[in-house]
Order: structure tokens, then C-alpha cells, then sequence
């Protein structure tokens, strides 16, 4: 497996907040060159699909409780 360029593989939390960025279309050049150069792809889809379930059941319960504010 390689590594990245200062030698060290992205914690879980630097992968996390990767994730997050992109799904926001935001992210440093710096860290996506780390995260293209750590080596492997699978742990960024696992998360990625991670954080959409999540954030697709968390607009689902916004919404269920909205609609039982609004009386619906």
C-alpha cells in the first residue's frame, strides 16, 4: 500500500472530514493530493456511502417532524 507524500496514511477522522468536503464540493489541494496518494479508494466509498445513509435518514426524521409540527 502506498503512502502519502508525509509519509504517514490520513487518520479516520482526516478521511471523515474528506468525505464531508466533498460532498459539499469543498476541499484544500493539499489534502485532496493526500487523499488521492493514500493508497486506497475502498475506505473513502465506505464512508461516502456511510454518510449518505445519514444524511439521507436525517432529512426523512427533519421531515416526519416537521410535518407533525405543521399538523400534517
Amino acid at each position: 500500500m502506498e503512502v502519502s507524500m508525509s509519509g504517514q496514511q490520513p487518520t479516520l477522522w482526516q478521511m471523515i472530514l474528506s468525505v464531508i468536503a466533498a460532498m459539499f464540493g469543498v476541499q484544500s489541494e493539499q489534502n485532496r493530493e493526500r487523499d488521492f496518494t493514500s493508497g486506497s479508494l475502498w475506505p473513502y466509498v465506505l464512508l461516502g456511502i456511510i454518510s449518505l445513509i445519514v444524511f439521507i435518514v436525517a432529512v426523512m426524521l427533519l421531515t416526519q417532524w416537521a410535518l407533525s409540527l405543521a399538523g400534517a
